[in-house]
């Protein structure tokens, strides 16, 4: 009586927290229309200027000249300059309004289409100083369009990229009541993805592709690259640097993909929180099976498993969360990113860039050791 009794708590519990993250997100916060994607001609603009590539296979809407929630058989190409305010509210975005002001809000001057080969070549060459690696963003679950560019520049901002990042839009219904639609949409963007990154691989300039899927685009990552596993793309995988930010992936989901993938020169990386109260609802929703991104690094068989499965495994519990459900703390961890690097490439050197570990955001420094999840092992 008391274990059902539990249960049936703890479900309510769940159910309500839905209900209230359903209310949050459709009705208390203002989310940015097409009309953000219009360029703005800015005079003395003091801001930060940054430059990303966007490629999606969303439906076009010419009358917005904007990109919908519909799936598309072609995919489209666009380059996009932003203004980014320097004096900037942590990972927070600020949409233009009627009247931009570029000392507070992010603002599109610039907007052009391109074909694959332009912006294959813009990825390679839209720094002075371009140092091999080509970046590719692909956002979760609940993401429009526009959300998911605006994110992009955030990032690409905060991180102070050497070259413009390429954002892969797959095409969200960017409803919270859209879940099983997002899943059915990213499975059928598996081969436009594919294509970008084998085009991105071709490129003699190119040497690194750093994929970062964040929530169900995590999942969307790793399909992918068991396709290209599956076709016998291993000079692609061979290039690829996989970041999962809050991947929502089911644990056997996921030991199955790495199964498939099998060895690649660079280890996954995952970045994860077990206080990441978005996965805790996706978990419920699909039958309370446990999800990658709520991966407990205190678990005491972490540090074998992530040695066994070759992963690197970063908590970010530490980083601030915009979104209320502990989520999107990914996105503050861009302004680290050279903090990141370095502590990389020396783990890498010392040949202890396997394993678990812990960001302190305080410190900006990755410690260790620790341990990953018993659930990736446990049969």
């Amino acid at each position: 009586m008391f274990l059902f009794s539990s249960s049936i708590d703890r479900r309510s519990r769940y159910i309500m927290t839905i209900a209230a993250v359903a209310v949050a997100l459709s009705g208390c916060v203002s989310r940015p229309t097409p009309a953000v994607l219009q360029p703005v001609a800015l005079k003395n603009d003091p801001a930060q200027k940054v430059t990303i590539l966007a490629v999606t296979n969303r439906v076009f809407q010419s009358k917005e000249n904007a990109f919908g929630n519909r799936w598309a058989t072609d995919v489209h190409y666009d380059r996009f300059v932003f203004s980014v305010p320097r004096d900037r509210n942590g990972a927070n975005i600020t949409y233009p309004s009627s009247k931009p002001d570029p000392k507070r809000e992010f603002v599109i001057t610039e907007r052009e289409k391109l074909s694959l080969d332009a912006l294959v070549q813009d990825a390679a060459a839209s720094a002075a100083k371009f140092d091999g690696t080509a970046a590719v963003f692909v956002h979760g679950y609940n993401y429009s369009y526009q959300e998911a560019l605006f994110r992009t520049a955030q990032m690409s901002a905060d991180a102070t990229s050497m070259s413009a990042p390429v954002m892969f839009s797959w095409p969200s219904a960017a409803s919270v009541t859209g879940y099983v639609a997002d899943k059915d949409a990213v499975l059928y963007s598996r081969s436009q993805l594919d294509a970008l990154l084998t085009a991105l691989a071709k490129a003699p300039k190119i040497k690194r592709i750093v994929l970062f899927g964040h929530s169900m685009g995590g999942f969307l990552s790793m399909e992918v690259a068991r396709q290209l596993k599956f076709r016998g793309q291993n000079d692609v995988l061979a290039k690829l640097q996989i970041v999962l930010a809050a991947p929502d992936i089911d644990v056997d989901v996921f030991k199955s993909q790495l199964g498939d993938i099998g060895r690649i020169p660079n280890p996954v990386v995952l970045l994860v929180s077990k206080s990441d109260d978005a996965l805790s609802i996706s978990s419920f929703v699909s039958g309370e099976r446990p999800r990658v991104g709520l991966l407990d690094i205190n678990d005491p068989l972490i540090e074998q498993a992530a040695k066994a499965e070759r992963l690197t495994v970063i908590d970010i519990s530490s980083l601030k969360s915009s979104d209320g459900l502990g989520h999107d703390r990914y996105a503050s961890l861009a302004r680290f990113s050279g903090d990141l690097v370095r502590a990389e490439a020396q783990m890498r050197t010392n040949g202890k860039n396997i394993g678990a570990f812990v960001f302190d955001a305080a410190g900006a420094a990755v410690a260790s050791p620790f341990k990953l999840a018993g659930q990736i092992t446990r049969q």
